[in-house]
């Protein structure tokens, strides 16, 4: 080995414990990248395989009742390559062991085999072979505790039927697993029931008949022409409106989740990237100028400058490899049990996991950049150092007394207290830097913080002031008002509104979306229209109101003209004026006064659902009771609702901030560490000539101590805005059809990111400190600087 290489190697040993903090913060940048990347790609093939392997269609639609002749037009349609129709419908399902209401949705087995598409994989027993049988959706049966042989009895159409189950399976179709009107999967309270064909036929009138259709595209086909044949040729019976996958809801929260990945991926790296340059930028300026006599000798050795420079870029290569290896371990390791964690929520079959090279490669081309560009500056100020200058020891800074010097005796401060000040202002780029590393870290709590109080936030918009109902009950079919009255004398409801949805096409121009429009009567109180604000608004009459969110993607503002085909009713279209625009966190919202809905389709007042509040003493009664009416079409227990939803998302939150917390304190800990190691090895004179003129362990300590901590201190305010700027962008990259995230920053989060960060980088100092006992101080005094 050469003397660089020896020197080399000698340097990365002395410099091990300074090199191992900058790695760690490499490391965390290096495994937040492969991590979101790793998942994400493991998502991807995952529902890629298993949509290709098990025919997941591509478009579907519903109807009212088609009739079976009507599949031959449709397979003319140009681009259709398969397609397969079914009868669907819904049930209320009565449980052995609880009164509670649960719902089912009921899907048709073909009798000649399995089905051509949306081809369910058996989770253990057969499919339904003859009626009265039924398979029945995995999650649901676990959470049940059903097994093959089980019974129980449904409520199909307004008819008690018992059903045997023979099987469980789980089905491309249903990925996310989430019942109507809900915000969170309950496989205890929502399944899927695969019925016979003629099984279900027959509950639903519909021998003969279909009233769903799944549809596989060829390659060379437009999907938007499909859909606008397939809504010609089943408009007069019924039809609803074909759609794409990417409106399929499974589909749709799988890919908002796929999403939020490559957001957290683009965000959240580069910070931790640019934190180890500063790192490495600010430890390499030190050893330069502590090495200049060495490297004054290498020069008159004969060594070039180009040697030099890159002897200084491969101390920090070292650096960046320890970093990108223990990154690469840590990310693989996360990448994998995170994605595995993913595959269970979202009821995958099999993980297929396996990150890119080139994900890898990116990983370590990303940390080695900016370990390099941190140390670029100071290999080049060895590089210039001319051999004669670079013997000599370096010239004393010149100070000058000025205004804050003054000041400062006018105060008559400490001497220690003076030294610290002076030092920080002194040194500013090297304050304003370790201040930005600093602050780094401080955003790194806030911005993972954030999460708590907008979820709060969420919680109280949507379950505390938008749906107050204890339960909103489905009805089979549209309704007269007047069964409302029906409604209120069902054991233990106090109070009872109507409620309409309807799909419709939202249109303006070239842009359109197809939502669900809710209509609400003028005054509700139990299911409001609520802004992020928090002022209810009444949907007037005559318009349409819309959130903003849906605004932007049809590109309308209030005043302007929209028309809205309706999937229901008299399946019309009507040109609408944007009355009002609101922000919302749940869904693309399009609301309409309920009267003036009813105008528009030339009816009486209708409803399709009732929103109830009930009392808790009579709630076995109200489930007894609603068993047995035959107009119900499922119940939504917002109360379970509720709680799911803080369960679900509150143990993803707490996750979610333990990391950033354990990375805040690495952080933390790279910077406060190298900062106060570089300013013992500056000041070991003056904090030796401090101890011999009489002053205290603990005054010379104070010195040490207080320069790291007032620049904590300064640091913060850096850190909230920068923490606030990165919540931000992470709130935009969440945001999806599904729901939005708000911003929500409470005092409270900047102060626990801040206690964070100062406890660490107070930590990290005293370990440094322990050196000033330990200091020979005639050694120290002999030294040249």
């Amino acid at each position: 080995m050469q003397a660089l290489d020896l020197k080399l190697l000698r340097d990365f040993q002395r410099l091990w414990i300074q090199g191992a903090a900058i790695a760690l913060v490499l490391a965390c940048g290096v495994a937040i990248l492969l991590t979101a990347f790793g998942m994400h790609r493991a998502l991807v093939d995952t529902r890629d395989a298993y949509y290709e392997r098990n025919r997941f269609a591509d478009v579907f639609a519903e109807a009212r009742r088609a009739p079976l002749r009507l599949l031959d037009e449709i397979r003319a349609i140009p681009g259709l390559r398969m397609l397969e129709a079914r009868v669907q419908g819904m049930a209320v399902l009565d449980l052995p062991g609880g009164d509670a209401v649960a719902m089912g949705r009921l899907l048709g087995w073909p009798k000649d085999g399995a089905p051509l598409l949306n081809l369910p994989i058996l989770r253990s027993g057969i499919p339904p072979e003859r009626p009265g049988e039924v398979m029945v959706s995995d999650a649901f049966a676990k959470a049940n505790g059903f097994v093959p042989g089980d019974v129980f009895s449904a409520n199909i159409n307004g008819k008690a039927r018992s059903l045997t189950i023979t099987g469980t399976a789980i089905s491309p179709e249903f990925i996310y697993t989430i019942g109507p009107g809900a915000l969170m999967p309950d496989n205890a309270g929502f399944g899927i029931l695969w019925l016979t064909q003629d099984d279900i036929a027959s509950a639903f009138d519909m021998v003969g008949a279909f009233n769903h259709l799944a549809l596989r595209l060829g390659t060379d086909a437009v999907p938007a022409d499909v859909i606008d044949a397939l809504d010609q040729l089943l408009d007069p019976y019924g039809g609803q409106g074909a759609y794409g996958r990417d409106s399929q809801i499974s589909d749709a929260f799988v890919t908002a989740e796929i999403d939020q990945l490559r957001a957290m991926a683009v965000v959240v790296p580069p910070v931790f990237f640019t934190i180890a340059a500063f790192l490495v930028g600010m430890v390499m300026s030190r050893i330069v100028m502590l090495e200049r006599a060495e490297i004054g000798l290498l020069k008159a050795l004969g060594y070039g400058d180009g040697q030099i420079a890159l002897h200084y870029l491969l101390l920090a290569g070292l650096i960046a490899g320890l970093g990108v290896s223990l990154g690469w371990a840590a990310g693989s390791i996360l990448a994998r049990a995170m994605a595995g964690q993913y595959a269970q929520f979202f009821d995958f079959p099999y993980l297929i996991f396996h990150v890119p090279g080139w994900v890898y490669a990116m990983s370590a081309l990303a940390g080695l950049a900016s370990t390099l560009v941190g140390a670029l500056r100071a290999a080049l100020m060895a590089a210039r150092l001319p051999p004669a200058i670079a013997m000599q020891p370096p010239a004393p800074p010149v100070f000058r007394k000025t205004s804050i010097d003054r000041a400062m005796a006018a105060l008559r401060l400490r001497q220690t207290t003076t030294m610290v000040l002076r030092s920080v202002i002194r040194w500013p780029l090297r304050s304003a830097l370790t201040a930005l590393g600093l602050g780094a870290a401080t955003a790194s709590v806030i911005s993972a913080g954030f999460m708590f109080g907008a979820l709060d936030r969420i919680i109280d918009l949507a379950f505390n002031q938008t749906y107050r109902q204890d339960a909103a009950i489905l009805l089979s079919a549209e309704l007269p008002i007047s069964a409302l009255a029906d409604i209120r004398r069902l054991p233990g409801v106090i109070q009872a509104e109507a409620q309409q949805f309807h799909p419709a096409t939202l249109r303006n121009g070239p842009r359109e979306k197809r939502v669900a429009i809710e209509a609400r009567p003028q005054g509700a109180e139990l299911s409001r229209v609520i802004g992020a604000d928090g002022i209810a608004i009444d949907p007037p009459a005559g318009g349409i109101l819309l959130s903003d969110r849906l605004a932007q993607q049809l590109e309308v503002r209030v005043g302007d003209r929209l028309w809205v085909s309706f999937h229901t009713g008299p399946r019309e279209t009507h040109e609408m004026v944007v009355a009002g625009l609101i922000e919302q966190y749940f869904g693309l919202g399009a609301y309409v006064e309920m009267g003036h809905l009813d105008d528009l389709f030339r009816r009486g007042p209708r409803m399709s659902v009732a929103n109830i509040l009930t009392d808790p003493t009579a709630l076995p009664d109200l489930q007894r009771a609603l068993h047995e009416t035959p107009t119900l079409g499922g119940l939504i227990d917002m109360t379970a609702n509720r709680q799911s939803f803080q369960d679900t998302i509150s143990e993803n939150v707490v996750v979610v901030n333990s990391v950033y917390a354990v990375i805040a304190v690495l952080i933390t800990v790279g910077v406060a560490y190298n900062a106060a190691r570089i300013q013992l090895s500056e000041r070991a004179r003056e904090l030796a000539s401090l101890r011999i003129i009489g002053f205290s362990r603990a005054e010379v300590s104070l010195v040490l101590i207080g320069e790291t901590m007032l620049i904590a201190l300064v640091a913060q305010p850096l850190g909230w805005l920068m923490g606030a700027l990165i919540a931000a962008a992470l709130a935009r990259g969440f945001s999806s059809d599904l729901y939005a995230i708000p911003l929500v920053l409470a005092p409270a989060d900047f102060a626990r990111a801040s206690l964070v960060v100062l406890a660490a980088s107070l930590a990290s100092v005293l370990i440094v400190r322990r050196r000033i006992d330990r200091m020979d101080l005639v050694a120290v005094m002999k030294t040249r600087e």
